[in-house]
């Protein structure tokens, strides 16, 4: 027992980028595995081979490791966290170039860093081009992507005042007593540990759940798991099959989804929880109004085009495109960018297209702090529209004093100031990719589609957002590089890459 724990308190020791390195190791094991029962001998082979060596790897470093106290620093794990972002994909794409060898090593390099950022870009629109085990790896490594970004946001961004938690008023997890939240002082160790501890099982278990109720309704068994990690992590992953198996199935992921829109969903760790819960959380009324107004005004749309037609559809389509509307809003707002079997009719039934440019600007918006979702997040547009509500209100009554009430608590004074920075630097970050995938030779429209679709993490942009969809795989290396570096922008947002780069940061 003594050695059991000294040896986990050696682990514990080790470099944080080192630990992810040798868990993405320990994960090709699953599609190895996978690939030997499902009769794909050459596909299991490379992943096993690959895990082998890279956990061979681990094991070498660690043991060279051994001994050495760690440095704990402020920045020291955010750094981590960028280079796990930049360099893993790297040793991802190893067994998927070597499983599928009619590709080049750049376009799995961008394959892996799309699903481990949780973006969900492909550059194969050819489903059936990859065979099973490589859909399965994609989507266990977008899975994987979502739960560093949940550890990552309690036990990283949230002491540094990063990923949305720079708004927030006594909010940021580890405020709260007992448990994980403990107001005791705690290394970024112990932070990180205590995270993956509480976290882990959460997420694990609320896969499982999705993973088995989506094989109810009738998903094979990997479309199913697919989906259920891709819903989870927020990445848009689907199999080869398409679709998302019926009404029944969409109702089962949307309810997952919600997990997207707020922290309180799946945590207590915030002052909101204390006084209201998800009646008085900000981001989740916010992420519901939306998801309210915006198919009525699809739908308002399309009923008008319909009667000025003169057509009459029937109540059942009328039904399905509002559904349609529905959940795709939804899913775009979390940044999932799964697309109802029912978008088509709520796109045509009344002869009218919807613009993708509605999506465009729900993955704009985005999620919930300390979720999956990516986007500007919905804390910091609330801070933004109750600073608005305060602006007009001072014009009318100049001498006024407004409370904040329950709601408004979560943020701090500055709250609002601080938001209209994310958000300018943001569209800046817009502007510059945008700028940048011109000059490569990219056409301005998808220019605009594949900046917000990379800096939001929505993938699936590329194939809804412009008027025709967006070939990757016809993109330059230059083009693709930037890409990249915009979905390592979007994940960790601007002012994490600002702290990085800081030098007065560093030294205190």
């Amino acid at each position: 027992m003594e050695r059991t724990t000294h040896l986990r308190r050696d682990l514990t020791q080790l470099p944080l980028f080192l630990l992810l390195f040798g868990a993405g190791a320990a994960s090709m094991f699953v599609p190895a595995a996978y690939g030997v029962v499902s009769d794909q001998h050459a596909t299991s082979q490379a992943f096993f081979y690959a895990g082998l060596l890279g956990s061979m790897v681990f094991l070498l470093i660690g043991v060279a490791h051994a001994g050495r106290s760690p440095r704990h620093g402020a920045l020291g794990p955010l750094l981590s966290l960028f280079c796990a972002f930049v360099f893993l994909p790297a040793f991802f794409a190893v067994p998927f170039v070597e499983a599928l060898p009619t590709t080049r090593y750049i376009n799995a390099y961008f394959e892996m860093l799309s699903a481990l950022t949780t973006t969900g870009a492909t550059l194969f629109d050819d489903p059936s081009r990859l065979n099973g085990t490589l859909h399965l790896w994609r989507a266990q490594v977008g899975w994987m992507g979502g739960l560093l970004m949940w550890v990552a946001a309690v036990a990283v961004l949230a002491p540094l005042n990063l990923g949305g938690f720079e708004v927030t008023a006594q909010a940021e997890p580890g405020r709260s007593e007992g448990g994980l939240h403990s107001t005791a002082p705690l290394t970024p160790r112990q932070r990180i540990g205590r995270a993956l501890t509480t976290l882990a099982p959460l997420y694990g278990g609320f896969t499982l759940i999705l993973w088995i109720a989506l094989m109810a309704t009738g998903q094979e068994s990997l479309d199913a798991v697919i989906h259920a990690m891709s819903v989870m992590a927020t990445s848009g992953i689907s199999g080869a099959a398409g679709g998302n198996g019926g009404v029944i199935a969409e109702i089962i992921m949307a309810m997952f989804m919600l997990f997207a829109l707020s922290r309180l969903t799946f945590s207590s760790d915030t002052v909101t929880a204390t006084t209201g819960g998800l009646r008085t959380d900000p981001e989740f009324r916010l992420g519901l109004a939306i998801l309210a107004l915006v198919p009525c005004v699809l739908f308002a749309r399309h009923f008008i085009g319909a009667f000025e037609l003169a057509v009459e559809p029937p109540l059942t389509d009328a039904l399905a495109a509002f559904w349609g509307a529905l959940f795709t809003v939804l899913s775009f707002l979390t940044t999932t960018g799964f697309v109802s079997d029912y978008w088509a009719d709520a796109r045509s039934y009344s002869g009218l297209a919807t613009p993708g440019l509605i999506l465009m600007g729900l993955a704009l918006i985005g999620g919930g702090v300390a979720t999956t979702a990516g986007g500007v997040k919905l804390l910091r547009v609330y801070a933004l529209y109750r600073n608005a509500l305060r602006e007009m209100d001072q014009l009318v009554h100049p001498h006024s004093v407004s409370g904040a009430g329950l709601a408004g608590r979560r943020l701090q004074s500055g709250g609002a100031f601080i938001a209209w920075i994310f958000f300018m630097l943001f569209a800046l970050s817009f502007a510059a990719v945008t700028l940048a995938l011109t000059l490569s030779g990219v056409g301005f429209e998808d220019a605009l589609v594949l900046a917000i679709a990379s800096l939001s993490t929505t993938g699936p942009l590329v194939e809804y957002g412009a008027a025709e969809p967006i070939r990757l795989i016809l993109l330059d290396d230059a083009a693709k590089g930037i890409l990249s570096m915009a979905m390592v922008l979007g994940r960790l947002e601007t002012l994490a890459i600002i702290a990085l780069l800081t030098p007065d940061l560093w030294r205190s």
